[in-house]
């Protein structure tokens, strides 16, 4: 038979009113002693269980923090190579600009940027511990392998609804409907326009740092390439493909050269292809990039072209100069011709879908 026990004050009482008996002294003396020194340590466990992911910075795993009774949570830690350093200390310089911006991150809290718990070392070797999340990461989400395990998982019917308002087969990719990849770009924006105001910028916006979760949500991850503004390093990495013509030549990095990035991604996701494949120099990558306004309606599909609400918006995001691009993360979704303004143009004209539900779902299908 089960008891209920109440709180009243000090004393703990069962449901039939019987005291319940004081634990041992010893115990509470250590219990006060716990708040009354103003400091608690312990040594935290981690079992590597698999690898997440490599680039350029180093390693991320899925990791078990474990705890005492048992108590384990699943979380994500990047290991960061020393390899790409000339010597210890330009690694110990570069860690602690990371560390410096993860902790301003950290402070964030903004739903749709990754969560950092902690920057430590291991004998020099740093790591960094982040929420672990249960998700896929955009540029696996949209390979062919995962549009034809959809295929396998969903009846005539099913398969006909994603096709229309989800996913579909794009040249090279999966093709994702305007609706799905503009709600993806709208929390992508509220991420970055948190980390903007805090005077940060990503750095490396990038199909595989969108992470996908199962409940529908977009998340950017990976801060390692994020600078503070009021302190920009001597050299920055990147990823080319991704980059904004004026981070490629060197110049200015600032907000809006996320905003291009995170527009190439979006030109991605509405044309089934990553819209500079192939280009490895860096005069073609830039030349591309400074003819990408004008080459747009031969890029995207007639259903994306022909919404000139959409070209514009796409433009606002990817113009090759900075002033020609939306002001803010913020302007970019509730301008006049900003994400907000798609969106409601589908639920005028009865196309609108909910987005994160539809989402989730087809996640749930994948599995």
């Amino acid at each position: 038979m089960t008891t209920t026990l109440f709180q009243e004050d000090r004393r703990t009482i069962s449901a039939t009113g019987e005291t319940l008996r004081r634990c041992p002294d010893a115990m509470l003396s250590r219990y006060a002693e716990l708040l009354e020194t103003g400091r608690i340590h312990w040594t935290e466990y981690h079992h590597l269980e698999r690898r997440l992911g490599s680039g350029g910075q180093g390693v991320v795993y899925l990791t078990m923090r474990r705890g005492s009774d048992h108590f384990t949570l699943p979380v994500a830690v990047k290991i960061f190579s020393p390899e790409r350093y000339e010597n210890e200390r330009t690694y110990d310089e570069a860690m602690e600009r990371i560390a410096r911006v993860s902790a301003r991150v950290a402070l964030i809290q903004q739903d749709n940027l990754l969560d950092v718990h902690n920057f430590v070392e291991q004998r020099r070797i740093r790591l960094m511990e982040m929420e672990w999340i249960d998700g896929y990461d955009l540029a696996r989400l949209l390979t062919p392998e995962m549009l034809q395990r959809t295929h396998e998982r969903v009846n005539a019917d099913r398969w006909k609804y994603l096709n229309n308002v989800i996913v579909t087969s794009g040249p090279q990719q999966s093709r994702l409907k305007p609706g799905i990849a503009i709600a993806i770009v709208r929390e992508c924006l509220a991420a970055l326009a948190a980390l903007h105001r805090d005077g940060i910028v990503h750095g490396d916006i990038k199909s595989s740092n969108i992470m996908i979760k199962r409940t529908g949500n977009a998340k950017i991850i990976d801060i390692g390439s994020a600078l503070e503004l009021d302190n920009i390093p001597t050299h920055r990495t990147c990823t080319p493909a991704y980059a904004a013509p004026e981070v490629l030549e060197g110049r200015e990095c600032s907000p809006r050269s996320d905003l291009a990035s995170l527009g190439y991604v979006l030109v991605e996701m509405l044309s089934g292809r990553p819209p500079f494949a192939g280009l490895q120099s860096y005069r073609e990558l830039l030349e591309a990039k400074r003819s990408i306004v004008q080459n747009l309606s031969h890029i995207l599909p007639a259903e994306v072209s022909c919404n000139e609400l959409l070209m514009n918006f796409c433009r606002g995001l990817i113009a090759p100069d900075p002033g020609r691009r939306f002001p803010s993360a913020e302007a970019a979704d509730l301008v006049k011709e900003g994400a907000a303004s798609f969106h409601r143009q589908l639920i005028v004209g009865g196309l609108a879908s909910e987005y994160e539900n539809e989402i989730r779902l087809w996640l749930e299908e994948l599995e």
